[in-house]
C-alpha cells in the first residue's frame, strides 16, 4: 500500500489526515513521524514529497524521499520566503552561478535532464519566474547564456562555492535593486490611494440645499 504526503523536511507534525491512513492499519504514527523527520531532515525549510510502502500484514513500511520542487530549492538557497508575483518590476533576489549549480546538482537525479549543463538552465528557467537575478543579470537572460557556453567553465568543474568576496558584491547590487524598488512601490502605492479617495469623494453625495 502506497501513502503519498508532503511534509515539512525534519518538521512533519501530526495531523488528523495521517491518522485516518494509517490508523486503521495499526501503525503508529508517532514512529512514522519520527522517521520520515529524520529521513527528511536535510531538507529543513522546504515541503519535501515522501511515500510511504506500508505492508498492512506486518505493518512495517518504507520511506522513499524524493527531491523537493525546484522552486523550494531555489528559495531556500537564497533565503526567499516566496517568488514574486510580478516578475518585471518585483524581484526577490540575487544568485551566482555557482550556487544554480549547486541546486542542479542536488536536483539533477531527479530531473529529465540529459546532462548537469541542461539541469543547470533548467534552474535558471525556475529563476524567471521566481523573479530571481543571477549574476546581477536577469535570469532569462542567463539562461541564454548558459545554452551558449558562457559559464561551461564553471558547470563542467561542477564550481558551487560562492567566494565571500563576490557574495557580498552580489548582496551590495541587489540592495541597491530592492530600495529602487521599494520606493517605486511605495510611490505606486500612494499614487493609487489618493487616486482611489478622489473617486470616494466624487461618489459621495451632494448634500441637500436648504
Amino acid at each position: 500500500m502506497i501513502i503519498k504526503l508532503l511534509v515539512d523536511g525534519g518538521a512533519m507534525k501530526p495531523g488528523p489526515a495521517l491518522s485516518q491512513k494509517l490508523g486503521p492499519l495499526g501503525i503508529p504514527v508517532n514512529n512514522v513521524i519520527q522517521k520520515v523527520n529524520e529521513a527528511t531532515k536535510s531538507f529543513e525549510g522546504i515541503q519535501v514529497p515522501v511515500e510511504l510502502n506500508v505492508e498492512p500484514a506486518t505493518r512495517e513500511f518504507d520511506i522513499k524521499v524524493f527531491s523537493p520542487p525546484v522552486s523550494g530549492l531555489v528559495k531556500r538557497e537564497l533565503k526567499i520566503e516566496k517568488g514574486s508575483g510580478a516578475q518585471k518590476k518585483v524581484l526577490m533576489g540575487n544568485a551566482s552561478i555557482e550556487q544554480i549549480i549547486s541546486i542542479a546538482k542536488t536536483k539533477s537525479p531527479n530531473m529529465l535532464c540529459k546532462d548537469l549543463k541542461s539541469a543547470v538552465k533548467t534552474i535558471a528557467g525556475t529563476c524567471v519566474s521566481l523573479g530571481v537575478l543571477i549574476e546581477n543579470k536577469p535570469a532569462a537572460e542567463v539562461e541564454k547564456e548558459i545554452a551558449e557556453g558562457k559559464y561551461d567553465k564553471e558547470i563542467l568543474g561542477e564550481k558551487t562555492e560562492t567566494s565571500a568576496e563576490k557574495k557580498k558584491q552580489l548582496d551590495e547590487y541587489f540592495s541597491k535593486i530592492k530600495k529602487e524598488q521599494d520606493r517605486i512601490l511605495q510611490q505606486e502605492k500612494a499614487a493609487k490611494e489618493a487616486a482611489d479617495a478622489t473617486k470616494t469623494e466624487a461618489a459621495a453625495p451632494t448634500p441637500a440645499k436648504k
